[in-house]
């Protein structure tokens, strides 16, 4: 049976809106993280065979296949294709997906999946809104209304639903958050970030720096601080502080077959044990992680129990609260370096970057399995399950 195995991930570190990246245009941004995989690994690029790239405001900068025109603006061959999908938050979850099933259909041997997004330059929605200020309609067909009426999807509106539903209160969300931040923290001052971190270089007033430390990181929170924050909506829960912060950022992982790694003498990190999507209610949309997971488990034949490490993407502190106390899952082994409350979350690039961190954890653990998984709108959910490859595959035994 073919195996898929991941041999590199990599990711910039994230930029705050308005902040060290926002100078940098998403195509470049893009093929500052291809230029890391192909620096980072002895092998002709060339065995390359697709890019797939998520991103999910594909307008302005970022429109015209993004992933394809990051390809030609990187040291990459020109040779090499590239399509760019949306998944919406999961987009480049999906491109791991999508990649992962290429090398196990025996179809590909050789695939990069990324993501790519510049938050700053194209801010979220505006792909739809530009549209609908000039009175060119929105997502919201006839039918679509017929079923779903007088309602317009929102992940603000699901996570406050998410919260009454499952009873947590301000005060759980508020300490969530506080503790994203204490463990990014601790993670970025003890270098547990340096492996999966791309430098980028930025200009600031001082001149060139290379940009290394996540913008998003508040060194020096504190719990009286994090409750300070308004409510995003009255009578609600949810402030921005207990919320996914806007961050540009790219990333990428290098997946390849195991005829691959013997062509290219590559070592993998891990192998994809188990790929799956899954989707339900659209309303409450960002649920979905905790029934897909559940499938997912069920039908890779594992237990929460068995998992050393998970990432769930923090889009609010909800999401991730409601996930473990349905899966009865150890918040210990939970965004163990922190998750997007503190790093950040560009969306279509969160899916790899996720990826590029859950390595990371595994490896400084000694951690066996890692899951991921990702709320997205209209309701659904990937998740990824890798093995750690814990001694360097010998291949030519």
């Amino acid at each position: 049976m073919a195996e898929a195995y991941i041999v590199d991930a990599v990711r910039t570190a994230g930029g705050k809106r308005g902040g060290k990246l926002s100078g940098i245009h998403p195509v470049d941004l893009g093929a500052a993280v291809f230029d890391a995989i192909a620096d980072r690994n002895d092998f002709d690029t060339k065995a390359i065979e697709d890019v797939i790239t998520g991103c999910v405001s594909q307008g302005g900068q970022q429109s015209g296949d993004l992933g394809r025109n990051a390809v030609l603006a990187s040291k990459l061959p020109d040779s090499i294709p590239s399509v760019t999908i949306d998944r919406q938050c999961g987009s480049s979850q999906q491109a791991m997906m999508f990649a992962a099933q290429g090398i196990l259909s025996g179809t590909q041997d050789m695939v990069l999946a990324s993501g790519i997004e510049s938050m700053s330059r194209v801010p979220m929605g505006s792909t739809a809104m530009l549209y609908m200020k000039e009175g060119m309609g929105n997502y919201k067909s006839p039918r679509l209304e017929e079923k779903y009426p007088g309602i317009m999807f929102s992940q603000f509106m699901g996570a406050e639903m998410i919260v009454k539903k499952h009873g947590f209160t301000k005060d759980d969300l508020d300490a969530y958050a506080y503790e994203s931040h204490l463990r990014a923290k601790a993670a970025s001052e003890a270098g547990r970030f340096q492996r999966e971190i791309v430098g980028v270089e930025i200009e600031t007033p001082e001149g060139k720096q290379i940009h290394l430390v996540d913008e998003g990181i508040r060194f020096d929170a504190t719990l009286e601080g994090i409750a300070g924050v308004k409510l995003l909506q009255e009578g609600g829960s949810i402030t921005a502080a207990s919320a996914s912060q806007i961050c540009d950022g790219a990333s990428a992982v290098l997946i390849c077959s195991e005829q691959a790694l013997k062509d290219h003498g590559l070592t993998p990190r891990a192998r994809i044990h188990h790929v799956s999507v899954t989707a339900g209610d659209p309303v409450i949309m960002l649920e979905e992680p905790l029934f897909a997971t559940e499938k997912a488990l069920k039908r890779a034949g594992l237990k929460i129990e068995d998992i050393d490490a998970y990432e769930v993407n923090e889009a609010f502190a909800p999401v991730p609260l409601a996930w473990m106390k349905y899966l009865g899952a150890d918040h210990a082994r939970l965004n163990v370096h922190g998750g997007a409350i503190a790093l950040g979350h560009p969306l279509g690039a969160s899916g790899t970057k996720l990826m590029a961190t859950l390595l990371g954890v595994l490896d400084a653990t000694g951690g066996k399995y890692g899951l991921q998984t990702m709320c997205e709108g209209g309701g659904q959910a990937n998740v990824t399950i890798v093995v750690r490859v814990e001694q360097p595959i010998n291949f030519f035994r």
